[in-house]
């Protein structure tokens, strides 16, 4: 059987990923309007944008190269932000999972730096590991986003798997 990208809902103490859909759109849009200014290198729809926004994810899931989040605090229940999983790469002959990347994240300035963002990674390596047996997961940032690239490094120091 070949891998399908299909993400299910995956939760964890603090957050929730859910599939992203409409019913998100009105959370996403206030998370979005929250403080642009610390997105930086990240693009994020405006509140205006995110039903386009929503619209684009879907549309890049129907060719099964991507599987969009909307990101879910747990003590409110709202979406905060967006992830997804991109680009499943195959291994040729059985047609297995072989690697996958996890990206076009974001979050609400309130919700960045509380722990979510890192539980929804974990999540994802999790499932892509564990559930699919993937033997590479990918996490990318731009070169010049000095918060994100602290922000893996950081993740990735407390690792104890060195």
């Amino acid at each position: 059987m070949s891998f399908r990208l299909a993400g299910p809902v995956l939760e964890g103490e603090f957050v929730r990923l859910e599939p992203l859909d409409h019913r998100h759109a009105p959370d996403l849009a206030v998370a979005a309007e929250e403080d642009r200014s610390s997105f930086g290198y990240t693009w994020v729809p405006t509140a205006a944008e995110v039903g386009p926004y929503i619209e684009a994810q879907l549309a890049r899931a129907a060719t099964g190269r991507l599987a969009p989040y909307a990101q879910v605090a747990k003590s409110s229940g709202r979406a905060v932000g967006a992830t997804a999983y991109w680009e499943p790469r195959l291994w040729p002959v059985k047609g297995h999972l072989c690697a996958i990347e996890v990206g076009f994240t974001w979050l609400a300035t309130s919700a960045q730096g509380t722990g979510l963002n890192t539980e929804s990674k974990l999540l994802l390596f999790r499932n892509a590991f564990e559930n699919w047996g993937a033997a590479r997961v990918d996490l990318k940032t731009d070169a010049r986003n000095s918060r994100s690239r602290a922000a893996i490094e950081g993740w990735a120091r407390g690792l104890k798997v060195f």
